[in-house]
Order: structure tokens, then C-alpha cells, then sequence
């Protein structure tokens, strides 16, 4: 028997033997991944069968690398309940896939089934998960890790093996339509989530990707998307290395560290270098640095754009072959690599390279083995009652509560009418975000929904649309403003919305098109950029006359994007924003109105007051005094890690194991430990984020304003008392220095522990050269 057909061989020795054996169009087939799954399949009297279409990309292969997106459900794929493929007949699609691949191969190697998961599996039945940056602003990792390993094991139970997640994108401009991808604007609290993302999906060592629970995590987008000029989608950053390894490549660092499977290169440019073509990313620093050994996946149709540097398909395979990417995702590039190499433009050392990682993955995920997928797990899987109980603590723990004067909420006392008003107080998909799966019809839960559930008997809860969420019409004003009057309070739920719509317009890669002036109620999602970061349409003409009424007024904002709530913030009392929390955010929302669950969300990045004061994230760059704007205030409306509760916490002072430390030391293991105690001096029990920050000074280089290092969340009783502590060690002391080395220099450290930076305890650390002598 081949090699490559015994398990008791290494990997390696499989992966070896089988490139023995394959021809140039083997091979090149293995790196395609040029199809869309719902075009290989049709539903012929109830039956669901392959399309001839699916068979002749086989046979141009003479195999298939991978196959996107089978389950994928969306506006743009047009599959829904009507022709696609559900939970319970999943596993059978993937094995008629696989099995075909199989028996119509000459070395029958099986196909990789890629899925969209960026919060959840975006598949019909799929459980959505709230939006990324709602997970950031959980501050709890933990947490996310258990959810993320409930989607893999959704996925591998409907015979998926790979998982598109979105994890790497920095939010620092939210006018950039996809910032609901982003955990944060900082970079050590994006490299937690996206390490707990790779632990939840693959598990903690190279050996439970072979588990039925498990599934290959390709980590999207490498990188600094977030950095795109003005906002814009795929635009050019325009950063340099020190920017670049400072804030956009810890969280990519952070999943290779963990054991990601896989990246996907990003579509923007670095000082002039596309992504998908740059060497020293891909290659030197990813697989040089890192000593990554997996795949590296192209985004979709991207290697086609690499024709504006090289003139032909061909140079622009050859070209992002040679930089590191392994597979392709539906472009036409990466079909002519034959040909690219028989013209001398493309070496076919290059190509057994990428052949022997995506061969390697396939190996690891055990699909020579088992290829095919027990046809009944998902039944039992996807769905579970875990999984649902999973997403509404995340989406608990995910709103935010800004403000709240005189204690508006939680709401209480003798209640006799609540009006619930506005664009997404009742319409499910404004709470899902992009990339989502069409939902069963009566699944989820919006905010009326959970507040009628949760209001006390007696109470009768009205509701009224008000308006839309960009377009103009007051037809519904005066419905709105006569509810709100005759009501005790008012719930204002506004925001933004990425839910797509069928019969919308799409760019050959998925991104929704909305022109400008489009009349579209879609602001935020892939392609949908903004200029003016103000909430939609009249949304602040409803919130307006509804507050006129003099009726106590509870804002809650449901959007993707950090909107500049400037204006909307002094006509409510209170105030809780949620990013997408996903189909039990209404539940979620409802239950923290009537306090029947405590908020514990804190910021994940900051709220500006306007586009034009951007950028605000908190840690710019320290000038050294003052720069202020001469129109409104330089800060934010409401800052970085701010997030209020229902009950009150005090803070001790900080406590150092050494007020300083030798670079030396540093270098050698050592670590200063930060402890401070916190205690619940309120009447109820609550959830607190204590966060650890640095500002550094002296040290070669301009440092940032202030940089998170730490940050813990803990649970406390009433007048229970907890001491935390971190540990400052050379990944959090040291920097990119002047020769642009990672190392600790000699330095003064301001270390600042609290509930937030504000009011933040501080102490003094000095970092020495190792000579007896400070800076």
C-alpha cells in the first residue's frame, strides 16, 4: 500500500510521498478553490444533486483543493429555506461531495469544505453568535473560547473541516464598514480573543484537529485592514513597520502562537505592497519569525487584482505564489499556475511548497481516514439547548451601559405602560450584523419581543416603528411622540443595520454595492463605508420629540459601527449600547432593563463625538503636551474600557513586588507583579473588568498615550473583596526599539490599574539597563 495511504507514517512521510505521485495539474488543483459551494449542488424532486458544473471544476483540477461556502446562506449566494441545505441534511451533501471527489480522482484525495463563520456559522440553522466587536466588549475571553468550540463543533458536525473567522482587523477608523469585525482598537485585547477563537475551534494541541469537534481555523485578514485611509474598504494603510508590528500584527501573532491552521491575506496595500504579494509578511515575518507552518488562503478574487503590478493572470499567481499563499478563493489566477510555470513565470518548487501545506492540513484533519461524516450528529448538535444558553450570556455580557442618571435603570417602581420605540426595537436581522445566515422564520428574540417577556404582569408594553434607520419619512413621528406621552417610560431603540437584502446589489466577491445617496436602510457591513459617523435617516428627529414629551427616555443603541452618539446622549437618562448582539440580544437587552441581569460590558474601543474628531482611539501616540481641537473637546464622548453597572466598586491602591527591574532580568524571565484590590460596595452582586495600563517614557522612541498590558474579570458579592494581580514581564515592558529589535530598554513606567483609565491607581516603575543605572 502507498504511504501516503498509512496512518502509521508521519505526515511529512505522507505528504512526501503522495507529491511523488502527482502531476503539475495535481498539484495546482490542490491550491483551487475557485468554486461556489451552492453551485455545486441542485435540489432535483427532493433530491440534492451534484450539478455538472461542480463535475467539469473537478475533472480541470483533476481533483479540488477546497470548496467554499456549500452551506453558505445569505442575499447574495440567494439560497435560503427554499434550495439550500439545512442542518439535518448536511452531512449527506458533504459526503456526496466527498465521495465523488474521491471515486472520480486517480489519488482520491479529499477536498477541504471551507466555511464562513466570522460570528458563528453563516449557514441555514447555523448558530449566529453576537459580532465580534460585542465579543470584545465582553472582556472575557473565557467566555468566548466555550462559544467558539459550540460553533466547531456545529461545523465539523455538518461535515465542514474549515472555519473562516474573522479575528485580526483593528478598529481604528469607524467610518470602515466591517469595523463590526473588529474586537477592538487595541491590540492586546484583540490578540485574547482571537488566541481563545483558535483554542475554542481547534483545541490546545495539533492533535484535536482530528476530532469530530473540532475544525481548522483560517484567521482573516492579514492585516492592518483596519488602518484603510478614510475608511475606506480595502484601502491603502499608510503605516509604517513600527505601526505595523505595534498594533496590527499581535493578534496574528497571538493565533500562530495558539495553533491557527491558517490565514487569509488581507486585500489592502502596505506602503505600496498588496498583501497577497508581500513576501516579507507572508513569508519572513509569518513563517520566518513565527515559525508558522500552515496555509495561507487568499481572499476572494484578490490574486486577480495582482494584474495591475504584473499585466497577465499567470505573473499575478506567480507572483502571490512566490510571497506565501497557498490557496486561492474564487479566483482565476490561481487556475493558470500550470501554465504560469510552463512559461517560466511561476518555479514548481513554489508549487510543491503550497501543495505539501495544503496536503499537510488535510492529513492533520484525518480525512484520509475518515472522509465522510456521521449523517446524524447534527441533528443532536446544531441547535442545542447549550448553545443557545452560550449566546445569550455572551450577548448578557456584551451591552455596554454608558449612562444612567439618577438610576433610570433598572427600571422598577409602579409601572403601568412602556412605549418601545424606534428602527430596531423589532426587526430581528438589525441585531445579526453581516454575513448572516437567513434565520427560521419565529427564531430569535428582538428587544420588544424580550421586553414584553420580561415586563411584570400587569404592564402593558406598546410599540411604535417611529422611523427608519437611514431613511427620511416622519410618517411615523406623531404615533411615536403620542405613545411615548402616554407612557411611563420610553425605550428608544435606534442604531445602525447590515442586514442585506434580497435583490440587492453585490461586487463579484460578496461585498455589498450601496451607492452613494442610496436609499438603502443598510449602513454598515463589507462595503458599506460612511462619511458621517451621526446616527441615520431622523433618527435624533425621533429621539428628539420623543424626549420632548418629557417622558424618561432609555437610548438603546443597536449597531456595527461606533456611532457619534453626541447629539442622542443628553436626551436620554440612560443609555446601553450594543453592538449586533445576535438572535438573543432582544432577551439579553430586556433582561438587563428590568436588572433582572447586571451589565458587565466595558468598551472595547472608543466612542467618538463626531467623524471629524477622528482618529480617537486611546492609545495614539503621546505628543508630549497638549493637542486639542478648537471646535469641541479632543476626548471621546465616552472613553475606551468605560462601562457602568448597577452596582459600585472601590479600588485600593496599586502594589508592586519591585519598583524596578534591570532590562537583564527582564530578558531572562523575570516579572514585576501588579496587585490591587477591588470591592463591591453596592447592594447587588456584579461582574468588573480591572484593567492594567502602562504609559512609558524615556525610552528611545515616542511612546503611546497608554497601553492595556492586563485586564481581569472577576465576580463580586456585596461587600466581598478580591486582590488581582498581573504580571508586567518583557512581552508587556518590552518595545520595538530604535533598530527595530523587540527588547526591554531603560525606561520610566506609570502603571495604572482600575475600572478604567479614568480615575486609574497608579504607581511608578523604572526599568534600568542592567548596570545600576536608571535612564
Amino acid at each position: 500500500m502507498e504511504i501516503y495511504k498509512q496512518p502509521s507514517y508521519s505526515v511529512e512521510e505522507r505528504v512526501q510521498d503522495l507529491l511523488s505521485r502527482m502531476t503539475l495539474r495535481e498539484k495546482t488543483g490542490q491550491l483551487n478553490q475557485r468554486m461556489y459551494g451552492w453551485d455545486a449542488y441542485a435540489w432535483e424532486n427532493g433530491e440534492l444533486v451534484l450539478t455538472e458544473a461542480f463535475r467539469r471544476e473537478v475533472a480541470a483540477g483533476a481533483g479540488m483543493g477546497a470548496l467554499y461556502g456549500l452551506f453558505r446562506s445569505d442575499p447574495w449566494s440567494g439560497v435560503d429555506y427554499s434550495n439550500g441545505i439545512t442542518a439535518a441534511a448536511s452531512a449527506a451533501a458533504a459526503n456526496k461531495v466527498q465521495r465523488y471527489v474521491l471515486e472520480h480522482t486517480r489519488l482520491g484525495i479529499p477536498v477541504l469544505l471551507s466555511e464562513e463563520c466570522p460570528h458563528g456559522h453563516q449557514a441555514l440553522d447555523g448558530t449566529l453568535l453576537p459580532v465580534n466587536l460585542a465579543a470584545g466588549a465582553t472582556w472575557n475571553p473565557q467566555l468566548m473560547e466555550q462559544a467558539y468550540s459550540r460553533v466547531a463543533l456545529e461545523l465539523r458536525s455538518r461535515g465542514a473541516h474549515l472555519g473562516l473567522l474573522s479575528a485580526l482587523d483593528i478598529l481604528q477608523d469607524p467610518r470602515w464598514g466591517r469595523s463590526e469585525e473588529c474586537y477592538s482598537e487595541d491590540p492586546f485585547l484583540a490578540a485574547a480573543f482571537t488566541a481563545a477563537a483558535v483554542r475554542g475551534m481547534q483545541g490546545t494541541t495539533p492533535e484535536e484537529l482530528d476530532s469530530p469537534d473540532k475544525i481548522a481555523v483560517i484567521l482573516k485578514h492579514l492585516c492592518a485592514q483596519g488602518a484603510a485611509q478614510g475608511g475606506r474598504n480595502a484601502g491603502p494603510a499608510a503605516i509604517g513597520e513600527r505601526e505595523l508590528r505595534e498594533i496590527h500584527l499581535p493578534a496574528a501573532q497571538a493565533g500562530t502562537a495558539a495553533g491557527a491552521a491558517g490565514f487569509m491575506a488581507a486585500y489592502n496595500e502596505i506602503d505600496g505592497i498588496p498583501c497577497h504579494a508581500n513576501e516579507a509578511l507572508l513569508s519572513g515575518i509569518l513563517r520566518g519569525e513565527w515559525d508558522f507552518g500552515g496555509i495561507v488562503m487568499a481572499d476572494g478574487q484578490a490574486v486577480d487584482r495582482l494584474i495591475a503590478l504584473t499585466g497577465s493572470y499567470e505573473g499575478a499567481a506567480a507572483l502571490a505564489l512566490s510571497a506565501g499563499v497557498d490557496l486561492s478563493l474564487w479566483d482565476k489566477a490561481f487556475s493558470t499556475l500550470e501554465e504560469a510555470v510552463n512559461r517560466g513565470l511561476a518555479r514548481e518548487a513554489d508549487i510543491d511548497r503550497a501543495v505539501s501545506r495544503v496536503l499537510a492540513l488535510k492529513f492533520r484533519l484525518g480525512l484520509f481516514e475518515r472522509p465522510y461524516t456521521d449523517e446524524q450528529l447534527a441533528l443532536s448538535v446544531v441547535g442545542h439547548a447549550a448553545t443557545r444558553s452560550l449566546n445569550l450570556q455572551v450577548a448578557r455580557e456584551s451591552a455596554v451601559l454608558l449612562k444612567n442618571e439618577d438610576a433610570l435603570l433598572p427600571l422598577s417602581g409602579k409601572l403601568r405602560r412602556i412605549a418601545v420605540i424606534g428602527p430596531n426595537a423589532d426587526r430581528l436581522y438589525n441585531q445579526l450584523g453581516d454575513y448572516t445566515s437567513i434565520q427560521r422564520e419565529g427564531s430569535g428574540t428582538t428587544v420588544l419581543q424580550g421586553i414584553r417577556q420580561c415586563a411584570p404582569a400587569g404592564v402593558e408594553v406598546v410599540h411604535a416603528l417611529g422611523c427608519g434607520i437611514r431613511e427620511s419619512s416622519t410618517a411615523g413621528l406623531s404615533e411615536a411622540v403620542e405613545l411615548a406621552q402616554r407612557a411611563d417610560v420610553a425605550v428608544l431603540v435606534l442604531g445602525g443595520s447590515s442586514a442585506r437584502q434580497f435583490g440587492g446589489d453585490f461586487e463579484a466577491n460578496g461585498a455589498a454595492i450601496i451607492s452613494e445617496g442610496s436609499p438603502s436602510e443598510m449602513d454598515c457591513g463589507e462595503g458599506v463605508d460612511l462619511a458621517d459617523l451621526r446616527l441615520g435617516g431622523i433618527q435624533l428627529q425621533l429621539a428628539e420629540a420623543v424626549a420632548a414629551t418629557g417622558t424618561p427616555v432609555v437610548a438603546v443603541v443597536i449597531q456595527g459601527r461606533p456611532h457619534a452618539l453626541d447629539e442622542l446622549e443628553p436626551l436620554a437618562g440612560a443609555l446601553l449600547c450594543a453592538a449586533y448582539p445576535g438572535a438573543e440580544g432582544g432577551q439579553a437587552i430586556a433582561e438587563i432593563v428590568f436588572g433582572h441581569v447586571n451589565p458587565s460590558g466595558k468598551l472595547p474601543v472608543s466612542l467618538p463625538r463626531s467623524s471629524g474628531q477622528l482618529p480617537v482611539y486611546y492609545n495614539q501616540k503621546d505628543p508630549g503636551r497638549p493637542r486639542v481641537y478648537v471646535d469641541m473637546p479632543s476626548a471621546p464622548l465616552y472613553a475606551f474600557g468605560h462601562g457602568l453597572s448597577y452596582t459600585s466598586f472601590e479600588y485600593g491602591s496599586v502594589s508592586l513586588s519591585a519598583d524596578s527591574i534591570s532590562t537583564a532580568d527582564l530578558g531572562t524571565g523575570s516579572r514585576v507583579a501588579v496587585s490591587i484590590k477591588v470591592k463591591n460596595t453596592g447592594a447587588i452582586s456584579g461582574m468588573e473588568t480591572v484593567q492594567l495600563y502602562i504609559r512609558a517614557r524615556e525610552s528611545g522612541i515616542t511612546r503611546r498615550i497608554a497601553e492595556l498590558k492586563g485586564f481581569s474579570k472577576i465576580s463580586l458579592q456585596p461587600g466581598e473583596e478580591q486582590t488581582v494581580t498581573f504580571h508586567l514581564g518583557v512581552e508587556e515592558l518590552g518595545i520595538w526599539n530604535t533598530s527595530m529589535k523587540f527588547a526591554p530598554v531603560p525606561c520610566r513606567v506609570t502603571v495604572m490599574a482600575g475600572g478604567s483609565l479614568a480615575g486609574a491607581r497608579t504607581a511608578e516603575l523604572e526599568i534600568t539597563d542592567g548596570l545600576g543605572t536608571g535612564v
